[in-house]
């Protein structure tokens, strides 16, 4: 492969098509890291609105490490994986008091920082540095897979190594920025998973996939589990009780309180979500404040107002709705 043809091709490709994303426009360390810790496990369109409500109200490490976590999961609500917020909330408590308010440039210093993983590190190193280093997203393992016909499990140590060694491989001398969205774009828009749209691609002369829509490998994983969870439903007309968790899925979050077992009687709500490797059928009751067993979680009722600034999880928030939805409805 002509790796400096490669990348004109890229490159020119990109400067057509790349999409006019919020942190695209800015080199800002901290904005950057705003837009990663969004962007994993969350699609581009629904990170945008998120990124942009929290730079206006958060527009440096300094404001976020003065703000109440109360106040960041409200803001956070619906991206879900709220560990994230949280950790955001500790790195910028970190650049705040040890580090004079600014984002660490070199990978160990970044790596320090709380939840900031090897792909984080690197790509705040790529874009708000300009760093010609290796951002391995899902994206670019698709690509860099095809590219180079790599049939070993990418979801393996070795075959992520070898995706690694291909992509520095190919990696410029100098700007990062470009090149590194270049390649997640490239596998956005064009190298998407499943069938990619190859008579479009721009790099289609330097690709070696003989089946690239069997690419890449990954190994088999384990099947889904399904479980059910039950919550009571207590509603005097005017509130809502609910009750704060301190599980670590959810911890600080206020969710419906769980119930230990099922009543014979059924539920009135019942929805499904997924999260992980899991399939949650969560089940909610109809009962009474004095039908529920102590808990050391606090709760709480929370008016029809209050609900919209606290921290509630999605699938929660959507049982609530659904409830007081038929509620109104029914008179």
């Amino acid at each position: 492969m002509d790796k400096k043809e490669f990348r004109q091709h890229l490159r020119a490709w990109f400067r057509r098509h790349g999409r006019d994303l919020p942190w695209r426009r800015t080199r800002d360390p901290y904005a950057i890291l705003v837009s990663e810790m969004m962007l994993q496990q969350t699609t581009v369109p629904a990170v945008v609105p998120y990124f942009e409500r929290w730079m206006k109200r958060f527009p440096s490490a300094g404001a976020l490490a003065a703000a109440e976590e109360s106040e960041i999961l409200s803001l956070w609500q619906g991206l879900g994986y709220y560990r994230r917020a949280r950790n955001l909330h500790a790195a910028a408590k970190k650049i705040s008091a040890d580090l004079r308010g600014e984002v660490p440039r070199d990978y160990e210093g970044l790596r320090n920082l709380p939840g900031i993983g090897d792909y984080t590190a690197q790509a705040v190193r790529a874009f708000a540095f300009d760093e010609a280093v290796p951002v391995l997203d899902a994206n670019v393992v698709r690509v860099v897979a095809r590219l180079f016909d790599i049939c070993i499990p990418v979801d393996t140590a070795k075959g992520l190594g070898k995706v690694r060694a291909k992509l520095e491989d190919l990696l410029p001398a100098k700007g990062g920025h470009e090149f590194v969205s270049a390649m997640m774009e490239l596998g956005a828009l064009v190298c998407r998973a499943g069938r990619p749209d190859c008579l479009l691609c721009p790099v289609k002369e330097f690709c070696a996939a003989k089946h690239p829509e069997k690419l890449p490998v990954k190994a088999p994983k384990a099947p889904i589990k399904k479980r059910t969870e039950l919550a009571a439903w207590v509603w005097d007309g005017e509130a809502v009780l609910l009750q704060q968790s301190t599980a670590r899925r959810w911890v600080g979050l206020w969710r419906l309180p769980p119930l230990d077992g099922e009543p014979p009687a059924g539920p009135a709500a019942e929805l499904t979500y997924s999260i992980v490797r899991e399939r949650v059928t969560l089940r909610i009751h109809p009962r009474s404040k004095g039908d529920l067993v102590a808990s050391a979680e606090p709760r709480k009722a929370f008016s029809l107002r209050e609900l919209q600034q606290i921290a509630i999880p999605s699938p929660h928030r959507r049982a609530i709705a659904k409830l007081l939805k038929d509620r109104f409805d029914h008179g």
